[in-house]
């Protein structure tokens, strides 16, 4: 994430990096001297010979010190809309890491809830909307909502990942037995306490290799 500005890119590959923080989903922003806005979504240009995964995955990895828990390309983003490098086309790709990872040191990045994100050059924005529709798209289809959680979790915490995802309440009782039914997680042998009752115990994402065709969670029949 150079200055470009010398040489314009005739693409970029934008990354929206998401996390949980708190009880939102936020990402993670770039403090820019390139463009108007203050703040924008990590980029770079391609390398030569670089695939474009390769080159997101760089990207995280250099923002993040570690490689993301799940990222998906969410498509080529142009229309005339601006860019901080005024590159013509931006590559985007959704990028999750899980809940409690921290921002870079030195000041240069933040994480802001998506309700409270600074303004934008036009076709990030785009970008960053694009990829929470496509993370939202893939909860019954992919294990994002895992991807969004440490190794170990309660269950309860797995259903407030869902719940956060969805933008709506699950049933409790329905959401487990959907979640056994789907053999997605096994328990361990760790608990932990979450607050006044009993310790929860902790399960982890370990999917059967063998199971029905069906894939995820019957989100559809779980509203309370």
């Amino acid at each position: 994430m150079s200055d470009r500005r010398a040489k314009k890119l005739s693409y970029t590959i934008d990354v929206a990096i998401l996390t949980r923080v708190r009880s939102e989903l936020a990402v993670l922003l770039w403090r820019s001297a390139e463009g108007r806005e203050k703040w924008c979504l990590p980029w770079d240009g391609p390398r030569a010979g670089e695939a474009l995964e390769a080159s997101a995955g760089r990207i995280g990895m250099a923002v993040l010190g570690t490689e993301p828990a799940w990222m998906e390309q969410i498509g080529a983003f142009g229309d005339g809309k601006r860019h901080p490098v005024d590159s013509d086309i931006s590559v985007g790709y959704a990028l999750l890491v899980p809940m409690g990872t921290p921002s870079p040191v030195g000041g240069n990045y933040a994480w802001f809830p998506l309700s409270d994100v600074p303004q934008l050059a036009p076709r990030q924005k785009v970008v960053l909307d694009s990829a929470l529709v496509e993370v939202r798209s893939r909860i019954d289809h992919a294990p994002v909502a895992f991807k969004l959680l440490p190794q170990m979790f309660t269950l309860t915490e797995l259903q407030q990942m869902y719940e956060l995802l969805l933008g709506k309440r699950l049933h409790k009782a329905s959401f487990r037995r959907a979640l056994q039914g789907a053999w997605l997680v096994e328990p361990t042998d760790e608990w932990r306490s979450e607050g006044r009752g009993r310790p929860a115990q902790l399960y982890r994402y370990a999917p059967r290799k063998r199971r029905p065709a069906q894939r995820g969670i019957r989100l559809d029949l779980l509203s309370s």
